[in-house]
């Protein structure tokens, strides 16, 4: 890479943004391209929708339909590689800028994100200031503390006829201490003051303002709007504008953004100052200047308690009602949450070996502790259905309606539970102590077992933890292994499976038809093999009397699949795809145990078990973590 040639690159594109000349000379640029005059709220919502986005519309997409039913999604490209399983959250949140962008209502409201600890809240926040920080560079008048628009500069009386002429809209007005330049400076020969580009910049506070916590003892709302400068008083009168000093939230996050951190934690009255920036569009000056207009996305966060607590006082009608609240629950999809630890692993140094379903497993736990107990499924199939998977029961899916459970579950659901911080810093436990630097599964539930062990909450919360680690988790994991180990012993398990698949769909579709089944080796037309077909559908409680429904849903679903143009396999249809991965797992269990146990194989049995390692180790596994895992499967998968 030629450093020297990418330094002076970057450089010469920065030269040819940079812009330093008269009002006039900003005039014709609009004229030119009126696009660049923006208000903050637009600003923002053309950052978010210039990457694009890609609408998943449920007719097209089975899984969406059954997660969100006939809404379609919108997945935003600005989003995606940093934000999983909250999709609607950030829909709502382009909503909000879609709206403000158009001088709706929105646009004099604070965005507020409320929701549980380690839920995504000060990350999206913190994604919304550092996009600023990529945007095109704005115009700004030179030396304003504020950096203000420079059309403020035309008087009120010719606004109409500059809007005509330029096709835009003019809003606000001119600061105390540009105003007061225009006149001292520039004889009131606006087109003559000087206009600059600026950036935006988060450590340099330029255009956007962070309000920490204050003391409720010590609460000065110089914060927020700026100060008197002492050290000037003697100087200038007391309402000389010279005197400001404009560095306060709002005076900074003009034109950009101000963020509140934990904003209910203030005193009600330090938040006043929040009405008027929203509904008037100004905030005081310091000392006993006039009102100046501010231009800012106003965007708070804190945690449900706060809000509670908040809203349940009277006394703050006039602030909630100026307030767009979206909540931010945990990740609900198991799929959704994996990315999510997997993105966080991928910024650390860690460089352990991690098996696989290790991060799934974690995962699960997560999921489970967040999910509302259900009255018509079990927490693990409540788990799967979120994650948009079909539940196979006796031979059929299960219709269980996500928006029922949902529904059941109320509003509440995703609001508490264990955190992604709670699971990551387990991992991170599980990766620093590792001797073998890998980690499994079972390192990992132990890890989580003794983090759950040491938190400070209410035992029956504890204890109902402990059971999802210890009993459901495993449980689930014992069948994810089982059929894992099954698929690296059976040599070429995919040929088998779709073998038996080919066998089956042949004898079914003869059965439903009345047909004789053709003999390939001998040519010899036989009547379709009863025990074969119920060989397979026993292995997933296929009744009997209930086989001849099952064999024609299987027939016509692959006609159907076929005459759409679509191709067919032994995965196609969830229901015979169970049966077969489960009666070839039935069929190598005592084999399988007698090799994963044996201390003294013979030749035979040796080849078959390093062949099986091998397997293992194509799929993910290291040496260690094979040896660990096989050794827990003879022990707890195939008993005596």
């Amino acid at each position: 890479m030629n450093f020297k040639e990418m330094i002076e690159k970057d450089r010469e594109i920065r030269k040819r943004q940079e812009f330093e000349g008269t009002f006039l000379q900003y005039l014709q640029i609009i004229k030119d391209n009126p696009q660049i005059v923006k208000l903050s709220h637009k600003r923002m919502y053309d950052i978010i929708t210039s990457k694009g986005y890609k609408v998943l519309r449920p007719e097209e997409n089975p899984r969406i339909k059954k997660l969100y039913g006939n809404e379609p999604i919108k997945k935003y490209n600005f989003f995606k590689d940093d934000f999983f399983g909250i999709d609607k959250v950030i829909m709502k949140l382009v909503n909000y800028f879609h709206s403000a962008a158009m001088k709706g209502e929105e646009s004099r409201q604070v965005l507020y994100l409320v929701g549980p600890v380690g839920a995504g809240k000060s990350s999206l926040v913190d994604t919304v200031k550092k996009s600023l920080e990529s945007a095109d560079p704005i115009y700004a008048l030179k030396g304003c503390p504020m950096r203000e628009e420079p059309l403020h500069l035309i008087p009120k009386h010719l606004r109409k006829d500059f809007e005509d002429a330029l096709g835009i809209q003019i809003e606000g007005d001119l600061c105390p201490i540009c105003k007061h330049r225009l006149k001292h400076e520039y004889n009131g020969e606006y087109e003559n003051f000087p206009v600059v580009t600026t950036d935006f910049s988060i450590r340099s506070r330029k255009g956007v303002g962070v309000v920490p916590p204050v003391d409720p003892n010590n609460q000065d709302t110089s914060v927020l709007t700026g100060s008197i400068d002492i050290s000037k008083m003697d100087m200038y009168a007391e309402d000389d504008p010279r005197i400001f000093s404009l560095n306060g939230a709002f005076n900074v996050g003009n034109r950009g953004l101000v963020e509140f951190i934990e904003v209910f934690k203030n005193d009600v009255e330090y938040l006043h100052t929040v009405i008027t920036a929203t509904q008037e569009k100004s905030v005081p000056s310091p000392g006993k200047g006039s009102m100046i207009y501010f231009d800012g996305i106003i965007l708070a966060h804190s945690n449900e308690s706060e809000w509670n607590r908040f809203k349940s006082d009277h006394t703050n009608e006039a602030i909630l009602d100026r307030i767009v609240k979206i909540e931010v629950p945990y990740c609900m999809e198991l799929n959704e949450e994996v990315r999510i630890y997997k993105k966080i692993l991928k910024k650390s140094q860690f460089n352990a070996h991690i098996a696989p379903h290790t991060i799934e497993t974690a995962a699960m736990f997560a999921i489970l502790s967040r999910l509302s107990p259900s009255n018509k499924v079990d927490s693990m199939t409540k788990l799967k259905i979120y994650n948009g998977e079909d539940i196979i029961e006796k031979g059929s899916t299960k219709k269980i309606d996500f928006a029922e459970l949902k529904e059941e579950a109320g509003m509440r659901e995703g609001m508490a539970g264990i955190s992604t911080r709670f699971i990551v810093k387990a991992l991170d436990h599980a990766l620093s102590s590792s001797e073998h630097n890998c980690i499994n599964p079972l390192s990992v539930i132990e890890s989580l077992l003794k983090a759950v062990k040491d938190l400070d909450i209410a035992e029956d919360d504890k204890k109902r933890y402990l059971t999802f680690l210890q009993d459901n988790i495993r449980k689930e994991y014992n069948k994810i292994l089982e059929k894992e180990v099954t698929k690296a012993f059976i040599h070429s398990f995919k040929e088998q499976a779709e073998s038996l698949f080919d066998n089956y769909l042949d004898h079914a579709e003869a059965y439903v038809n009345k047909n004789k089944i053709k003999d390939k080796s001998t040519g010899e037309e036989l009547d379709p093999d009863e025990s074969f077909m119920r060989s397979i559908e026993e292995h997933i409680g296929i009744s009997e009397s209930s086989a001849k429904g099952f064999r024609t849903d299987v027939t016509s679903y692959m006609f159907y699949v076929i005459r759409n143009g679509g191709k067919i396999d032994y995965t196609s249809y969830e229901p015979l795809k169970e049966a077969i991965e489960k009666k070839l797992t039935a069929s190598v269990k005592e084999l399988s145990r007698i090799i994963t146990k044996s201390k003294v194989r013979d030749k035979n049995q040796d080849e078959k078990y390093n062949s099986m390692v091998e397997e293992m180790k194509a799929n993910g596994y290291c040496d260690y973590c094979c040896d660990v895992i096989l050794k827990y499967a003879a022990n707890n998968l195939w008993k005596d």
